[in-house]
């Protein structure tokens, strides 16, 4: 399957942007289907750091673990999930902006499906993703443009 992507400018640099983003605590107040977002082990993340998303899809709750395979800040990251049904692979890239204040973001997401996770991907995660990732973008941009430097 190919990964949905979405690009968002955002007036913060982009060491502000990826500390925020890379800190899966952060995770439920930016994107509306993340119901919760635990570390499993000690912050900062870092290569090999696993986090247990819960995720609202429809009307179940559905729990994934993720683990972050590549951090090269405060420039890219990656992560994969590693268990689940709905198992998600994300890669975000952060660019400079102008003098350094501004970060161009952009996230990339694809799925795996695994038992009745094949089902939902194409007909309940894609769609779903669609619909929330402009909208989580857009969330991000507001929080951490109107959070205190």
């Amino acid at each position: 399957m190919s990964a949905i992507s979405n690009t968002i400018e955002i007036e913060r640099s982009p060491e502000d942007v990826y500390a925020y983003v890379t800190d899966p605590t952060h995770l439920p107040e930016w994107q509306a289907s993340a119901v919760s977002a635990v570390p499993m082990g000690d912050l900062p993340v870092h290569v090999g750091s696993r986090v247990l998303i819960t995720r609202q899809i429809g009307r179940r709750r559905i729990p994934s673990t993720v683990e972050f395979t590549e951090l090269d800040p405060p420039r890219s990251w990656h992560l994969h999930g590693v268990d689940g049904p709905v198992r998600p692979d994300v890669r975000g890239r952060i660019e400079p902006l102008g003098d350094g204040t501004r970060s161009r973001v952009t996230l990339s997401v694809d799925f795996e499906g695994h038992g009745v996770g094949r089902g939902l991907v194409p007909l309940v995660v894609k769609p779903m993703l669609r619909k929330e990732m402009p909208r989580s973008e857009e969330k991000l941009k507001h929080l951490l443009e109107h959070s205190p430097r």
